[in-house]
């Protein structure tokens, strides 16, 4: 019963992602009225607005007109889900791989469910507009920022967090903003202070790989040239989710220096 709570949590975090996500590049408010229909403009009803279950109920298409609903806030509603259930499972494992959580005890689930739905807002808003709200970045910087009060290692952590933003600063400066924005840079702070220097030093090198991947598979399959943009925060968010789940497995592989980094 608690995991299908879990899960229905994180479709209705989910459903809220999707509509935040399409509102705020707008200029839109989430709070001004319910959601409508992008083609006739028709307001979704409460039964409508279900995650999921009413859009195949309703076969992927508008009540009123019949057009196409777009796929995007069915799949936010699963992936967010997904993740939900996810940490959830393995709260166990992820409190091992990243032991500084422990001291906030009954919070640790609602601290980290609630920077996945933040994350997840990341993740398609970057997508779809190549942009990483300044907000955004700062309340995950902030929620981890108050979280780590509590933590052993606090001005490392700290620094870890200056040096992963500085790290992705220089890159900016040296690509002029072509290779990297500042959004990154910006994101990169809490990515820094959660994960502490070595797992940050990994993340770092793994979002790369990914991103790198990810493009060369794009432009063998024609879809991206050399001068074509691609959103990075997306490599940054599932780099840091895998570093989440197996961080201090990865770190002692691929970095074996415990003796240099204490946390």
């Amino acid at each position: 019963m608690e995991v299908i709570f879990v899960a229905l949590l994180g479709a209705v975090f989910g459903s809220f992602v999707g509509a935040f996500s399409y509102r705020a590049p707008r200029g839109v408010s989430v709070l001004k009225g319910r959601s409508s229909c992008p083609s006739c403009k028709s307001t979704i009803g409460v039964l409508e607005n279900f995650p999921v279950v009413s859009y195949v109920l309703l076969g992927g298409k508008c009540r009123n007109c019949k057009k196409t609903i777009s796929l995007r806030y069915p799949l936010i509603e699963i992936v967010t889900a997904f993740l939900f259930v996810a940490i959830f499972l393995n709260m166990p494992k992820i409190l091992l791989e990243h032991p500084w959580i422990t001291p906030l005890g009954f919070l640790a689930l609602p601290f980290l469910l609630a920077l996945t739905t933040l994350l997840v807002v990341v993740f398609v808003i970057d997508v779809e507009h190549f942009l990483i709200p300044d907000s955004l970045s700062f309340a995950l910087l902030g929620l981890v920022a108050i979280a780590i009060l509590v933590a052993p290692n606090t001005y490392a952590r700290l620094a870890s967090g200056f040096f992963a933003g500085s790290a992705f600063l220089v890159l900016y400066l040296l690509t002029r903003g072509r290779g990297m924005g500042l959004g990154d840079a910006k994101l990169s702070l809490f990515m820094g202070v959660f994960l502490g220097f070595h797992q940050a030093t990994v993340w770092f090198f793994l979002s790369f790989v990914l991103g790198a991947t990810a493009g060369v598979s794009l432009m063998i399959a024609s879809k991206k040239g050399l001068k074509d943009k691609i959103a990075f925060g997306p490599f940054m968010i599932v780099s840091f989710f895998i570093m989440l789940f197996w961080g201090k497995m990865l770190s002692r592989v691929i970095l074996p220096y415990d003796a240099l980094f204490g946390f």
